[in-house]
């Protein structure tokens, strides 16, 4: 379906799953309530879902698509716990209130996404976000999130973990 860039299926594995996964083992995620914004093909959400299966994961997506085919993993899977929004994230309160966690992986508007996370109506506790090294210092600026110490991600390229905690 061209849902990635990626072809080669050991690079699908480390790239997309084994970095998505790598944040149960990083960030303690125990459960809870998390939304995937941009989720693409699943990740982070889908492998995040299988490793932690007691959190509760919304799969947010605009592109019918991806939509269809998230729906579809879904299904086959038997995923409990788990659905996908066919909207735009900025369009979403009550539907996926309070969060735990916020998190992104390759949606790039992280001003805006984070203040839709931090916002009173969305209340996540926490964002996680997978970026590159590039990125990390603009993130680290805005002050209404208490950033952790940017987490490597093994065997990457400079890409990181940023793990914030809302500020009251």
């Amino acid at each position: 379906m061209n849902l990635t860039a990626i072809r080669d299926p050991q690079e699908i594995l480390y790239r997309h799953f084994c970095e998505s996964m790598y944040a149960s083992v990083a960030i303690p995620l125990e459960g809870g309530r998390l939304a995937d914004v941009g989720s693409g093909g699943g990740f982070p959400g889908l492998p995040l879902k299988i490793i932690r299966p007691e959190l509760q994961v919304f799969l947010i997506e605009c592109n019918i698509k991806r939509v269809t085919f998230l729906a579809e993993v879904i299904r086959e899977l038997g995923l409990k716990g788990a659905q996908v929004l066919a909207r735009r994230y900025e369009e979403l309160g009550e539907e996926v209130a309070p969060l735990d966690y916020a998190c992104s992986r390759a949606l790039g508007e992280f001003p805006a996404f984070l203040e839709w996370a931090g916002s009173d109506q969305i209340a996540a506790k926490q964002a996680i976000l997978w970026i590159g090294d590039r990125d990390l210092s603009e993130i680290q600026k805005i002050n209404t999130w208490d950033w952790r110490k940017p987490i490597l991600v093994p065997h990457s390229v400079r890409r990181f973990l940023l793990v914030g905690k809302r500020k009251p």
